[in-house]
């Protein structure tokens, strides 16, 4: 398996890289490497799926912390430096920690070797955060849509009421645990006999168990479901941009549920491309057009307009038109559209046209005897 890049390394940012930078790094490779935009290309599908996988870890205060200390296994991942797993066990055997249920490094002792009701102290359950993409068009895009998603979560059990007993029956304190979570057994170690801490196998750490369990959850509070939302997409959004719907991710029992993330993708389109808030676009004159000025309808994401090609205008020229680009922040300004003036040199001449172009051309060459 090959070795995992540095993600600091993969957005091409410094480690104390800003959450801003970070964002803007993400999104500009997100852009380059999209297989839409690389259709058939295994490679850059390849450093997309790699510039995710950072942006991901990067993007969470805590994953980033986690990464910054450990490396990619404390996010999950393989070591990095092909050190293999810091955290690896006897025998092979590898030992996962979750960092973020011990509040400081005597927690994790207590963990191991006792520690009485110290052990029993937990933190509040919280559900998997879920990440899904929609795809929307240039001009959604830009004046923004409502797109609805179907996701399969888990989702709060409407029987039980993600309480897992059966309507009429109650909760009660776990004869195996006696309410705690744990079940604390004695082991051999290096360091004699000593006291270990396991999730009850029970109640699975509740400390409570129905006298009857839900039979649509089967007491786990919370089921498996397709749901429809409908996602209010802002105008303005960019490839790679993200929305967060709070508590719209995994249920867990007892807890309360995850986010759900919305990655956006943007459909190239023929005709505009767009830098910031800049729209981009580009038309085509005649050399006759050209030299000697001429009005011309030029598309723009509003609709067609006429614009106004000066005379002597020369292969290149920009013209900006205001208030046609993208909205600028959550204001209601927009940026401007840039129009590139491509002047086409004729081919096909016919006999006439190319007496005509010779006679100007002569009558150029006079003007400098």
């Amino acid at each position: 398996m090959p070795e995992k890049r540095d993600y600091y390394d993969v957005l091409g940012v410094k480690k104390g890289a800003s959450a801003d930078e970070i964002k803007k790094s993400f999104r500009k490779l997100a852009m380059k490497y999209h297989p839409d935009r690389n259709p058939g290309d295994k490679e850059s599908e390849a450093r997309f799926k790699e510039v995710n996988e950072a942006y991901e870890v990067l993007k969470d205060s805590d994953k980033r912390r986690r990464y910054d200390q450990f490396g990619h296994a404390g996010v999950g991942g393989a070591a990095a430096g092909g050190g293999g797993n810091p955290f690896a066990g006897f025998n092979g055997q590898e030992v996962h920690f979750d960092f973020d249920s011990f509040g400081d490094m005597g927690d994790i002792f207590s963990q191991f070797f006792g520690g009485g009701q110290a052990t029993a102290r937990r933190r509040s359950r919280h559900g998997r955060d879920v990440e899904t993409a929609v795809t929307v068009s240039f001009s959604e895009a830009i004046f923004g849509t409502e797109k609805t998603i179907v996701i399969s979560t888990n989702i709060t059990c409407d029987r039980c009421h993600g309480d897992g007993a059966e309507p009429g029956y109650e909760q009660k304190t776990c004869p195996t645990c006696g309410g705690s979570g744990q079940e604390v057994h004695i082991v051999n170690s290096l360091f004699g006999r000593v006291q270990q801490a396991t999730t009850c196998r029970t109640c699975g750490g509740d400390g409570k168990v129905a006298d009857k369990k839900c039979t649509k959850c089967g007491g786990k509070g919370v089921v498996r479901e397709k749901q429809s939302i409908k996602l209010k997409i802002p105008a303005g959004v960019d490839e790679g941009s993200a929305i967060r719907l709070s508590g719209r991710g995994e249920a867990v029992k007892d807890g309360r549920p995850g986010d759900l993330y919305v990655l956006i993708h943007v459909q190239p389109d023929k005709k505009f491309t767009r830098d910031g808030d800049l729209v981009l676009s580009e038309e085509h004159v005649s050399m006759v057009d050209a030299s000697l000025g001429c009005e011309l309808e030029v598309e723009t994401v509003d609709g067609p307009l006429v614009m106004k090609v000066p005379a002597g205008t020369q292969s290149g020229t920009d013209f900006r038109l205001s208030g046609h680009g993208a909205p600028r922040g959550r204001g209601r300004d927009r940026g401007p559209q840039i129009v590139t003036i491509r002047v086409d040199t004729p081919t096909g001449l016919t006999k006439k046209q190319r007496e005509l172009l010779a006679e100007f051309q002569q009558a150029g060459r006079k003007r400098f005897i």
